[in-house]
């Protein structure tokens, strides 16, 4: 499977059952430098954000960068609705045979920079459904930040992803189409550094499990301590499919 292993049998915490809820704050064992700056605290939002330093309640997604200043990482920045389906895992973790898998991948991604992963927080949305949902349709997606204490990194993967908006965002209530459809991307919190990955905010999110950075469909791989690694292979448009 694309996505790392995840649930309570890992040991995973459970997000509540709210609509735009969040996690409690999230002390990490091991601070993360995002942008050049460094940040103890996040939370794993439900409506698809882990944020830096403060919650993340909006549902209908802005394009950055967002003139508000939150940081935070958006593997599926849309309108989450935990309580009509779907659930919301996370973990800190220092694993070792985890952590080897994650540094395998990123070594193998950027292989200038050698990576050794020392520790993880695990962030999973589970079959997650759309507020307004009158359909079965669920996203499964899955956000990993990681670092050896010196390089930072964010993983995106994306195993499943039915639909894209939810109905306050002016979906279709029965496909969770139409409307502002989904975000993803990276937002400092300064007005300069801001990442928005391809077809975000379009129809065209929805293939999101076809595109990569890396040259694995449905993954996403960034450096984000200094950001200086966007995009490794540029995605093609080809038939209005990222590729």
């Amino acid at each position: 499977s694309l996505l790392y292993p995840y649930g309570p049998h890992q040991g995973d915490e459970t997000n509540p059952k709210h609509d735009d809820g969040t996690s409690e704050a999230i002390s990490l064992s091991i601070p993360f430098t995002f942008y050049g700056k460094t940040y103890q605290t996040v939370f794993v939002n439900n409506n698809g954000v882990i944020s830096f330093d403060e919650s993340v309640r909006q549902y209908t997604p802005d394009p950055f960068p967002l003139v508000d200043g939150h940081p935070f990482v958006a593997p599926y920045w849309a309108d989450v609705d935990n309580v009509l389906g779907g659930d919301i895992f996370y973990r800190q973790t220092t694993d070792l045979a985890l952590l080897k898998d994650i540094s395998q991948d990123i070594t193998q991604y950027f292989p200038q920079n050698p990576f050794t992963a020392t520790w993880a927080l695990v962030a999973t949305w589970d079959h997650v459904a759309y507020y307004g949902s009158t359909s079965e349709k669920g996203n499964t997606f899955q956000a990993v930040l990681t670092t050896d204490s010196k390089m930072f990194y964010v993983i995106f993967n994306y195993w499943d992803i039915q639909w894209t908006t939810g109905a306050a965002s002016d979906g279709d209530a029965e496909t969770g189409l139409g409307g502002t459809p989904a975000h993803a991307g990276f937002n400092s919190g300064d007005d300069t550094n801001f990442y928005n990955i391809p077809g975000s905010q379009t129809d065209a999110i929805i293939n999101i499990t076809t595109t990569s950075n890396v040259k694995v469909p449905g993954r996403w791989v960034f450096r984000v301590d200094d950001f200086r690694m966007t995009v490794v292979d540029p995605p093609q448009m080809n038939n209005n499919c990222w590729l």
